[in-house]
């Protein structure tokens, strides 16, 4: 029936609508004001479209007067169904919040699919978890530790190019970790829990922390213009600003040959880490491909 009565509406009414399903199943709230300023409609619409929304899904939402703030009610039911790839692209870019079959492509285009997709019932339960600052209790499963119960403090999705992570303070090892989101299970927000000031994304020395990484072409690789090009360099390198938690992550991705000598060889590894000291200190760098120090025996969650 819901599905019926929302095809008799508009595209635009249908857009809005979506808008809302999104912002409460993944930020546990919303309010009038955010229809008006992501659509630039009039309170009375944006009104209008609240009221059809309560009669398409009434138990999906609850209204706080003293805050005037919409918000998410357990059991929750989406009257959308999004793949986790516009999803992803929305929480990340801030775009693609429509209804899910209103965009298409505009010319072919293929990109190639992600193997692991996290479900959309975690990430939703982690994303309002980061939105409203809340401590999350999981099930997880490691490599070295097997499934553990924790209590962590998410506060930021990391795309690592092969999988997501949240980024969050662990309880169980005191420490900031990244945790693949797919491992998680059985996750509870614990709205009654404070979280403590060491347990805050400011305290996160590697998330705070950004790393200067200077990329040549590999000097060991023919057609050193041709690297050039590609990377788009300018006086053969490109400067690369990134945060010491993500560092590993992205040298990994982009197969950036990260020994002292660029002794690593094969066609993959057509950049190189001029200064590989700029990773110093930098936890993940045992993710780099050829990076050597005396710390390369820490792997974190990323690697367990």
């Amino acid at each position: 029936m819901a599905n019926e009565q929302i095809a008799d509406l508009t595209q635009p009414q249908r857009d809005r609508l979506a808008h809302i399903d999104l912002r409460l199943r993944f930020f546990g709230e919303f309010r009038r004001q955010d229809l008006v300023s992501r659509f630039g409609i009039q309170a009375a619409a944006a009104t209008r479209d609240i009221g059809i929304y309560k009669d398409l899904a009434p138990k999906n939402l609850d209204y706080d007067t003293k805050n005037k703030v919409y918000g998410y009610v357990e059991g929750f039911v989406p009257i959308f169904d999004f793949p986790a790839e516009r999803v992803l692209a929305w929480l990340s870019q801030g775009f693609g919040d429509g209804e899910p079959l209103a965009l298409k492509s505009w010319i072919n285009c293929e990109i190639p699919t992600m193997l692991t997709k996290p479900p959309l019932d975690t990430l939703a339960c982690v994303t309002r978890a980061i939105h409203q600052e809340h401590i999350l209790k999981v099930i997880y499963h490691s490599l070295s530790s097997g499934e553990t119960e924790r209590e962590i403090i998410p506060f930021a999705l990391i795309n690592n190019g092969l999988r997501w992570h949240v980024r969050a303070f662990d309880r169980r090892s005191k420490d900031f970790r990244d945790f693949v989101i797919t491992r998680l299970e059985r996750a509870v927000i614990q709205k009654d829990s404070d979280v403590l000031p060491h347990e805050k994304c400011d305290q996160d020395i590697q998330w705070t922390r950004i790393v200067e990484l200077e990329l040549v072409p590999h000097p060991d690789q023919p057609r050193a213009e041709i690297a050039e090009m590609d990377y788009s360099m300018t006086t053969r390198m490109v400067k690369m600003r990134i945060r010491a938690a993500t560092a590993g992550y992205f040298l990994r991705k982009w197969n950036v040959d990260c020994s002292a000598d660029h002794s690593l060889r094969g066609p993959e590894y057509r950049l190189w880490l001029k200064d590989h000291l700029a990773l110093y200190g930098v936890k993940n760098a045992v993710l780099a491909p050829g990076y050597a120090t005396l710390d390369a025996a820490w792997a974190g969650e990323e690697c367990d």
